[in-house]
C-alpha cells in the first residue's frame, strides 16, 4: 500500500474493527486520527461531541499518538483499547480527553477503576502491551492518508484542511453533505 498522492483523501476504508459511534450510513462520516495528549485533539474531541448532537454523524476514532512530543499518548492509546477489550472504550476515550494532563500510569489505572473494568485483565493488557498493535496499525493507517500530524479530521473521506473552528467545521460538513 502506498500513500495518496495528495494527502487529501482517507486511504483506509472504515471496518468492523474500527471504533465507531453512530450509524455506518449516516450522511456524514467523520474519521478523527487523534492523540489523547495533544491539547488540539482534546479541542476537536469537544467540538466533534457539539456536532453529534446536532447532526447524524458516523464519528470513527483512530490513533495517532505522537510520542516524540507527548510521552503518555501512547500508553492512553493502549489504556483505550483495553477498555475497548471490556467493551467501555467510549467511556475510557471521553475520560482521557477529560484529563489529557494526568496520563500517567497511576492515573490510567485509576480512571480504569471509575468505569469500572476488571482492574486485573487491565493490568495484564498494559504490562504485556497487547493493544501496541492495533495502535501502531492505526498509525499506520493515518500515514498512508497523509496524517502526519494530529489531529486530522476526514469528512466523507476528504481531509478538513480549515481552521479548528466549530463553524468552518459545520461549513465543511454542509458542504460534503450537499
Amino acid at each position: 500500500m502506498s500513500q495518496t498522492d495528495d494527502g487529501n483523501r482517507l486511504f483506509i476504508p472504515i471496518a468492523e474493527h474500527d471504533r465507531i459511534q453512530g450509524a455506518i450510513n449516516a450522511p456524514i462520516i467523520l474519521v478523527l486520527y487523534g492523540d489523547y495528549q495533544c491539547l488540539s485533539c482534546g479541542e476537536v474531541h469537544r467540538m466533534i461531541q457539539t456536532i453529534q448532537q446536532q447532526l447524524p454523524v458516523c464519528f470513527v476514532f483512530r490513533h495517532f499518538p505522537r510520542t516524540h512530543l507527548h510521552p503518555q499518548a501512547q500508553k492512553a492509546a493502549e489504556a483505550a483499547e483495553a477498555a475497548a477489550a471490556q467493551h467501555q472504550f467510549w467511556q475510557m476515550h471521553n475520560v482521557l480527553f477529560e484529563h489529557q494532563d494526568t496520563l500517567n500510569d497511576g492515573h490510567l489505572l485509576e480512571y480504569a477503576n471509575d468505569i469500572q473494568l476488571d482492574i486485573d485483565r487491565f493490568l495484564r493488557d498494559m504490562t504485556d502491551h497487547v493493544h501496541a498493535e492495533r495502535v501502531a496499525k492505526d498509525l499506520q493507517g493515518g500515514i498512508q492518508s497523509g496524517v502526519n500530524s494530529a489531529p486530522a479530521l476526514f469528512i466523507n473521506g476528504t481531509r478538513y484542511r480549515d481552521a479548528w473552528d466549530k463553524e468552518r467545521l459545520l461549513n465543511a460538513i454542509a458542504l460534503q453533505n450537499t
